[in-house]
């Protein structure tokens, strides 16, 4: 019993660690004339590093933490106002995204190809979900927008900064196995 009461507590902190680093890769901006931050990376390294199910708990509690106010999404900002904008789909769509690479996860492994595979068909999931979300708030705020304009604005100029954060958190994922056990 006591080392099972150990194991959860184990799991709980890796899941907060990997919240507040899912919050400090938000925060890291690269500027551009589209701004990038390192939030999918975050999630990619969780969702790999901890497992479908601890990765995904770490996802929902960083979203828990910016619902509740705290500044954990980009430019330090937070509330639930923020995932109700034009851009919070993308944020939701993480959820998605750990989901997706969970069912992977249980369906075909952990192989290194395996989880590249099931961080881009989690990334197109929360790709379709945000834009989804961007193109109905966007039309309620400011117009209609056709689906190539919102992808123009909102996909397209971050898929190869996405491929390298995939490529990253498989590099650094790898180096963590060695180090720390918490699958």
């Amino acid at each position: 019993m006591e080392k099972t009461a150990k194991m959860r507590t184990v799991d709980m902190a890796y899941i907060a660690l990997f919240a507040v680093l899912m919050a400090v890769c938000s925060w890291i901006s690269i500027p551009a004339a589209v701004p990038f931050t390192l939030q999918t990376f975050g999630v990619f390294l969780a969702v790999s590093v901890l497992g479908g199910k601890r990765g995904t708990l770490a996802v929902v509690l960083y979203l828990l933490m910016g619902v509740v106010g705290l500044p954990v999404f980009a430019g330090f900002s937070g509330g639930a106002g923020v995932l109700l904008g034009s851009t919070g789909g993308y944020i939701v769509g993480f959820v998605f995204l750990a989901l997706v690479m969970w069912a992977m996860e249980r369906l075909v492994g952990t192989k290194t190809w395996t989880l590249a595979l099931s961080m881009v068909l989690g990334l197109g999931v929360c790709y379709a979900f945000g834009t989804a979300w961007f193109m109905l708030v966007y039309a309620r705020t400011t117009g209609p927008v056709g689906l190539w304009t919102a992808l123009g604005w909102c996909v397209f100029p971050y898929i190869p900064v996405d491929l390298v954060k995939m490529a990253l958190a498989l590099v650094i994922r790898k180096r963590l196995a060695a180090v720390i056990r918490v699958r």
